[in-house]
């Protein structure tokens, strides 16, 4: 009878082990809505290196990110042209946050400035360049609400398409952040092409791991880049 207890004992420590980890590995899988998600989330803070001098920078916090860049961002996902500056800071943590703890600066920044005559902050138009910055995202590994996303960089060049009729093909250039020309792709061609491009000479392109945080809410917030 002793034996019987203790196998069955044995038994039950084995059953709630493999529920446990069963549990845990259920917790760590990561669902096609999540990847959306991750990629709707990316693509709002992902900025254009001409402006920023780089779409995504590297940083261990979100307080120790750049200026320019933190205030671009902020900017780009602005529905009004004429802000007060609480509107400003709320649109900051609403993208970064509670834990985002920088000030927007009172005197404005590069593309945003102060108007004296309204009292309102006025957001300026910004010149970009044939350029694309682009993304995709290689792997993402999760850790009950934490994310490390890894995504690959590159550029996708749309100089000749300047001036030509709207049917007409022309070749589109894909290149790295230093802007070396890695492939070139035609533009009647999908996305699809472009991608598999990228993947096929991956080692030319730059990689980048995001750590991302999903709160109690259910929103997710960007913690670092390296």
């Amino acid at each position: 009878m002793k034996r019987l207890l203790a196998i069955i004992c044995v038994l039950l420590v084995i059953f709630i082990g493999m529920y446990i980890y069963k549990n845990n590995q259920n917790q760590n899988n990561v669902t096609i809505s999540e990847v959306k998600e991750i990629e709707e989330y990316i693509n709002k803070i992902y900025m254009w290196q001409e402006i920023t001098e780089e779409a995504l920078p590297q940083f261990d916090n979100i307080n120790n990110a750049p200026e320019l860049w933190i205030w671009e961002v902020v900017k780009k996902n602005l529905e009004e042209y004429e802000l007060s500056y609480e509107e400003i800071q709320e649109k900051a943590i609403e993208i970064f946050g509670e834990n985002f703890k920088k000030q927007f600066p009172k005197e404005g920044s590069e593309y945003i400035y102060y108007d004296e005559n309204i009292g309102k902050y006025i957001t300026t138009g910004i010149g970009l360049d044939t350029l694309d910055d682009v993304f995709y995202i290689k792997e993402i590994k999760k850790n009950r609400n934490k994310y490390e996303v890894e995504i690959i960089e590159y550029l996708e060049d749309y100089e000749n398409a300047m001036g030509i009729e709207e049917n007409e093909i022309y070749d589109i250039y894909i290149k790295n952040l230093e802007e070396e020309t890695i492939a070139t792709i035609k533009s009647n061609e999908n996305e699809t092409k472009i991608i598999d491009t990228v993947k096929e000479n991956i080692n030319k392109f730059t990689s980048k791991k995001i750590e991302l945080t999903k709160n109690t809410e259910g929103k997710i917030f960007i913690e670092k880049v390296k």
